[in-house]
């Protein structure tokens, strides 16, 4: 009876997983395809006492199943140990973009605002920006003059976008519908390249599939080089995630790992055991040297700091795609 109790565990998570891979039929899919780490590696778990069972047919075929689900999703596994630093070319300028989901009511703030300080970003994408928040930006602002602040319709979670380099001439930064996204246009050493900040809702039954078709139009918009940051609430192999990316010509950049768990959980599960939701998507002349979470700073997600350079269209003409992804996971040092 135990091992027709643990077949019939196996058999639940083996449609489970299947079903995540069909998220582009039905976004009730793609909710499943969110924890296709966590449901493949409880299936291995369950399917090796099996092995000793006369379902052990079924026990070895399940692990299989479970080692192949794992495998799709291997550039976004937590690393066990460090990586090395990706070398910066010595021709070109490196800038830096930090990308924080902020908690609407985090009850740090000073946390954030010295973790600003130390790793002194070019530019910033922020998520759940609520009224608190507004008040707190503003004591960054002399270093952080050019931004825009896009609310949310509750008040708490609008996103924002702040830069220390210049808005390109004649160019507005816009709010998307509902305050989703936030869209600038920055002068990079004399390259405009449109840089967006995106929060979007979670998976179905919630909305996240009809608001990314709001955002249908504004994703289009971006300029040929780009660079989007955000919250996708959405893991890198869903079909919430591609479809952003096709809807911008964009790359999704290799996943920095783990970013997200319930803020009650410790640290140290969030980063091998937590869902890697915090996305960074880039295209044309835009190049992505390496990413890396940073610490803990009061959020239930970890903040990410990523590296990049970006092609000067005076030295190097041509609209061709440029944009190239480091391997994954590489450490980016903050620089103080």
């Amino acid at each position: 009876m135990t091992a027709g109790l643990v077949f019939l565990a196996i058999t639940v998570l083996s449609a489970a997983l299947l079903a995540g891979f069909f998220g582009a039929l039905h976004p009730a899919f793609d909710s499943f395809s969110h924890f296709r780490i966590h449901f493949s590696v409880l299936m291995a778990l369950v399917a090796l006492p099996l092995l000793a069972s006369s379902y052990r047919l079924q026990a070895a075929a399940a692990l299989l199943f479970a080692i192949a689900c794992l495998a799709t999703t291997a550039n976004a596994l937590p690393r066990l140990w460090p990586q090395p630093a990706v070398a910066k070319p010595a021709d070109q300028i490196v800038y830096s973009l930090l990308q924080m989901n902020l908690r609407f009511n985090n009850p740090t703030p000073k946390k954030v605002l010295s973790l600003i300080g130390r790793t002194n970003p070019d530019v910033i994408t922020l998520d759940e920006v609520s009224a608190m928040w507004t008040t707190e930006l503003g004591y960054i602002a002399s270093a952080y003059p050019y931004r825009i602040l896009c609310p949310y319709p509750n008040g708490m979670f609008g996103v924002a976008l702040l830069s220390r380099r210049p808005f390109a001439a004649d160019t507005a930064p816009r709010c998307e519908p509902r305050g989703a996204m936030a869209t600038a246009t920055i002068d990079f050493g004399g390259s405009d390249v449109d840089v967006a900040a995106i929060h979007l809702s979670w998976p179905w039954p919630k909305e996240q599939y009809w608001q990314i078709g709001e955002l249908a139009q504004p994703l289009a918009a971006l300029g040929k080089t780009a660079i989007l940051a955000g919250d996708c609430n959405a893991v890198p192999w869903s079909a919430a995630v591609r479809r952003v990316a096709a809807l911008g010509g964009l790359t999704l950049m290799p996943s920095a790992g783990p970013t997200w768990i319930h803020r009650t959980l410790p640290d140290f599960l969030r980063r091998y055991a937590g869902l890697p939701i915090d996305q960074v998507f880039s295209k044309g002349g835009l190049k992505i040297l390496s990413s890396t979470r940073l610490e803990d700073t009061g959020s239930d997600h970890l903040p990410v700091l990523v590296e990049f350079t970006v092609r000067s269209d005076q030295k190097q003409p041509g609209d061709g795609h440029a944009t190239a992804l480091a391997a994954s996971g590489l450490s980016a040092k903050p620089q103080g």
